[in-house]
């Protein structure tokens, strides 16, 4: 058992590592202006909102791979944390709203609330510009619809990151 968890533990160490992780949410980034852009589907405030959420975890990942220390790594592991939790919360959000008993009580904003200084739906608004609604849920996968999966694969984030976070600590290697 302590062999593998010093094994995990170093993955945190290996530039690949971040790698896969900063390959795996951008992919996802992709795939989500495939579907605003190749399919039609117009993102809601909460789908801009899981956005944002996931080009968290591609910065995260992405400043480890520039430079991979006790301080990114440290620095990647918050940000890594905070985006995918804040993104399945959103996310279990949104599958509320879609699932609410009365629809014409779950309503969402129209403009994304972001902080006055990261105004990202004004400076790029062909990615985060909220065009759709809410209520919409069009495409499906397995009988699940795209919020249900976004929860999903936050929590898969999640629960990668408590894991190797984990092994560090048991490790003794925080960062």
């Amino acid at each position: 058992m302590r062999a593998l968890v010093h094994t995990i533990s170093q993955w945190a160490e290996h530039k690949s590592s971040w790698l896969v992780l900063f390959a795996t949410s951008l992919a996802l980034e992709i795939a989500a202006l495939y579907f605003q852009y190749g399919m039609g589907l117009k993102p809601c405030i909460m789908c801009i909102y899981q956005r944002t959420a996931m080009y968290g975890i591609v910065l995260s990942a992405l400043l480890v791979v520039i430079k991979n220390n006790g301080f990114t790594r440290m620095l990647g592991f918050a940000g890594w944390a905070v985006s995918a939790g804040w993104g399945f919360l959103i996310a279990k959000e949104h599958v509320g709203i879609l699932n609410a008993a009365n629809p014409f009580f779950a309503s969402c904003e129209i403009v994304p609330n972001f902080p006055s200084w990261l105004q990202l739906h004004e400076w790029l608004p062909a990615v985060f510009a909220a065009e759709g609604d809410c209520l919409a849920d069009s495409w499906q996968f397995l009988s699940m619809g795209m919020a249900e999966w976004m929860q999903i694969i936050f929590a898969a984030y999640f629960a990668v990151f408590a894991i190797v976070f984990a092994c560090r600590l048991l490790d003794k290697k925080p960062f």
